[in-house]
């Protein structure tokens, strides 16, 4: 398959130097928005241009807890082992990430426990691991503005094995903390047999990054004047707990977002994310980027 024949939202490439071979994972159910959940496929190139694929990575089994929105799958490589975090949800439960494991990166993925490993009171989604300089694995995540109108993005300390939370979430940012972000433009919450508006502000896709000067920073979605969008954040203190300051404009502005920064073989730094944001059309895109003096520009 070619890069534009493939539907995928969220797409996340994990590099394989050594075999020659890129691997893309991604939200790939043709509806991710009604049920049922079907699971997760993996594609791989060797040219990030024609695709093997679609790869089963991940289906659940019958007594998954989780029936719908399957999202955002990352693919990590972590003390000999790939872990999937990925996002669920079922009804009467809180939207959560859940980590699953594999000896193969391609998959068969088996859930690490039996629930998300983010907090089961909050809605919550679109997980990374971040290990910092000390090799202590964190979880960043969003905190969804479904449940608390202005999403924010928190960091949890996870024990070595990733199974348990470590320590108790960070706050990091909220929403309404970038300027460039715009309140959705209809939204409203059901109560007391009533619907009531409210200003609603998103936070997708985290993905945190370290620069070659050191600089920390973490690419995020919202919506912008022209719709979904990506920027950035840069922690002023180098760690995840930050704080993090907001670029003024976004790095991509206009019907894309929830992106990743990997590298080429040949070490080029390359971004990729998922544009247009319309269902059934999303498409991965790649985009060759660098950093310059302590920014991350689109090269031209």
């Amino acid at each position: 398959m070619k890069t534009n024949e493939i539907q995928i939202r969220d797409p996340f490439i994990l590099t394989m130097k050594e075999e020659g071979m890129y691997y893309m994972f991604g939200t790939t159910d043709k509806n991710c928005w009604l049920p049922p959940g079907t699971g997760f496929d993996c594609y791989k190139s060797n040219d990030l241009e024609e695709w093997e694929g679609p790869i089963a990575a991940f289906r659940p089994s019958e007594n998954f807890w989780a029936t719908k929105n399957y999202w955002a799958p990352e693919v990590h490589a972590y003390n000999g082992k790939f872990y999937m975090f990925a996002t669920f949800k079922a009804d009467k439960r809180y939207r959560g990430t859940q980590i699953l494991v594999s000896d193969s990166i391609e998959g068969p993925y088996e859930p690490l426990t039996d629930g998300p490993v983010t907090p089961h009171n909050w809605e919550c989604l679109d997980g990374t691991l971040f290990v910092d300089d000390d090799g202590k694995p964190w979880i960043v995540f969003c905190h969804e503005w479904t449940q608390i109108h202005n999403g924010s993005i928190c960091a949890m300390p996870l024990s070595p094995d990733l199974k348990t939370a470590d320590g108790k979430p960070v706050f990091l940012f909220d929403a309404t903390e970038a300027s460039w972000v715009r309140p959705l433009k209809t939204w409203s919450e059901e109560g007391d047999g009533e619907r009531h508006r409210m200003p609603a502000y998103v936070t997708d896709g985290p993905f945190v990054h370290r620069m070659a000067d050191g600089k920390l920073i973490m690419l995020w979605s919202s919506t912008g004047d022209s719709g979904y969008a990506m920027g950035f954040a840069w922690s002023e203190s180098g760690t995840i707990s930050g704080p993090w300051i907001q670029e003024e404009e976004p790095l991509w502005k206009k019907d894309g977002g929830h992106g990743m920064i990997f590298r080429t073989f040949d070490e080029q730094l390359m971004l990729t994310f998922h544009s247009p944001n319309k269902t059934p059309d999303e498409r991965p895109t790649f985009i060759e980027i660098e950093e310059v003096c302590g920014d991350i520009r689109i090269k031209t």
